[in-house]
This record gives structure tokens, sequence and C-alpha cells, in this order.
């Protein structure tokens, strides 16, 4: 007899997070284990200075963390939980329930997934998820260029792409080189592409 393995829910997933040994997703119905590169988080960790410091110079309402977990659908209805690489929340919803755990179920304000090897997750999988719960900017950051030829171009250069939400559904802006990422959620904010690829490479923050 085959035995069905049982696919977790949100809070089955929340209940048996392993603590102390790494970040996690619910992908599927199983725990699944994220392990980024030092580049990796070194760009993610560039953008929570960068942003933070926006927060600060503006008194904006948000906090910038790295360890939100958010609770998404796929089309299917199958639960799903997501860590962004960056997540900025509105800290009235944050604050809201102080004493809580990171998880979240409602949208956040914006979400950052730094692109890796399975970037196919960024530019489909968690897209999706992140346009049916409305969150309102998501950021692929793909600094490596590692996607296909069909979102990069040719030839691939290292590119952010901006999905804002309007209206239920996202519209999309590139930017490449020395342009200035151009965001709803921090309109000041003065980084480029180019400093993000350099970020990778070089972080003594």
């Amino acid at each position: 007899m085959v035995q069905t393995k049982t696919k977790l829910t949100f809070a089955d997933f929340l209940q048996n997070y392993p603590d102390g040994s790494g970040i996690y997703e619910l992908v599927n119905g199983e725990i699944v284990k994220v392990e980024a590169i030092r580049a990796h988080k070194n760009v993610a960790r560039f953008l929570v200075f960068g942003f933070n410091d926006e927060i600060r110079r503006l008194g904006l309402d948000y906090i910038v963390d790295k360890d939100i977990v958010i609770r998404t659908v796929k089309t299917s209805g199958q639960e799903q939980g997501r860590n962004p690489d960056v997540g900025v929340v509105k800290a009235s919803v944050w604050n809201s329930n102080s004493l809580g755990y990171g998880a979240l179920t409602e949208p956040i304000q914006l979400a950052v997934e730094v692109t890796s090897t399975n970037w196919e997750d960024d530019y489909v999988d968690k897209l999706d998820e992140y346009q049916r719960l409305g969150i309102c900017e998501y950021w692929i950051v793909d600094y490596l260029a590692i996607a296909s030829r069909a979102y990069l171009g040719n030839p691939k250069v290292p590119t952010v792409f901006v999905y804002s939400l309007e209206n239920g559904s996202y519209l999309v802006q590139s930017f490449t080189g020395n342009e200035r990422i151009i965001s709803k959620t921090f309109p000041e904010l003065e980084i480029t592409v180019e400093q993000l690829v350099l970020s990778s490479q070089i972080q003594n923050i």
C-alpha cells in the first residue's frame, strides 16, 4: 500500500517551524529550507539599510525586516508560507499584535526577492502569489542576470523589476545600470541597480 504524505497547512508550518536553524518556507505542503549565498545576503542587507534610512528620514509608518513570514495562496487554493528576502510592513499593522510571532496573513506593503538558482520561483510562483495576496509592491532583484533572456533580453544584464499593484493586477517597470529604481513605497529612494550589484561584492556596513 502506498502512503500519501499529508500536506501541511500554514498553521502546521508555523507550529512545526524549525527554530534556530535557518530560514524556511512552506512550499507545496512541505517545509523547505531556504539557503542563500553571502552575496545574496549582502544585497538584501543593503536594501534593509536603504529602506530603513528612508523610514527614519521621512518618519514613515513602516517597519523593514528580513524575517517576515507571510501566508500566500496558490491558484489551487493551497496555502504557502513565504519569507521574502526583505519585507516592508506598516508599523501600525505590525504593532497591532506586538506579542505575536513574525507571521502575517494580511498583505505587506513591499516584498523583495533577490534571485538565485531557483529564479523561476520569484518570476512565476511568488509573482502570482504576491499579486493574489495583494502586496502593494514587489521587487525582483536579479543582480546576477540569472533569469532567461525572455525576461532579461539579449544580452542579459543585471535588472530590478518593480511590480506595482493597480486594480488588483501588477504593472511592471524594469531598471538597469545607473537608473534610479522608482518605488511608490519610497518615492525619494536613491538606489540604482549598479549599487546593488556592487553591494553583492563588498559589504562593510
